[in-house]
């Protein structure tokens, strides 16, 4: 058997507080219907790309992308950097080339937690497990195009971010009355404050 595909090495005491951001397209399914397969290929190749850079840029790792989303992580201490990220994909999006030669507007939307995972390469990737993954995604697919919601913890490591709290969402596997933030964006031409 590969050892590749065995569980995370190690003892699994051995958490890291992490910040996990999840950056994902709106409306790639209607652009795959519309668009000729060369060019949505191309188009979602360079999405993907972008995305990658642009939270790199700011000091994450990538731990993996599939179709339209990418996951990226940051040291827990870092949030205000994920949450920086995060927003600046928007702009990047949006301004991509290709996407205005096609006639097509990209608009992201994006989830961040924060919490312990474990982390370990499983098939010859490095991948992260529990909680804040999770809730990354709920958040994510709870955002509206061009938001980005952040939890209660996010909040705590990076009180300085402007936000403005979300009606209780119900997000899968973490009840009803979940809180949430949005993210407001920085006027044009300033920056987002990272400490």
């Amino acid at each position: 058997m590969n050892e590749s595909l065995l569980p995370l090495p190690g003892p699994q005491d051995q958490a890291t507080p992490a910040c996990m951001v999840l950056v994902d397209l709106v409306g790639s399914t209607r652009l795959a219907r519309h668009l000729p397969l060369g060019n949505y290929t191309a188009l979602m190749a360079e999405f993907v790309q972008v995305m990658i850079l642009t939270l790199e840029a700011r000091g994450g790792q990538v731990l993996q992308h599939q179709g339209d989303a990418v996951l990226a992580w940051w040291p827990a201490a870092q949030s205000a950097q994920a949450c920086a990220a995060a927003q600046e994909a928007h702009v990047r999006a949006a301004r991509l080339t290709l996407a205005a030669q096609l006639g097509q507007t990209l608009r992201v939307r994006a989830g961040i937690s924060s919490g312990d995972v474990l982390m370990g390469v499983v098939g010859g990737q490095m991948s992260a497990y529990g909680l804040p993954v999770n809730y990354s995604r709920r958040l994510c697919d709870a955002a509206q195009a061009g938001q980005t919601l952040v939890c209660d913890e996010v909040l705590r490591l990076a009180p300085g971010l402007p936000t403005e709290l979300c009606p209780p969402l119900d997000l899968q596997g973490f009840g009803e009355d979940c809180r949430a933030h949005r993210l407001i964006a920085p006027q044009p031409g300033a920056r987002m404050k990272v400490d």
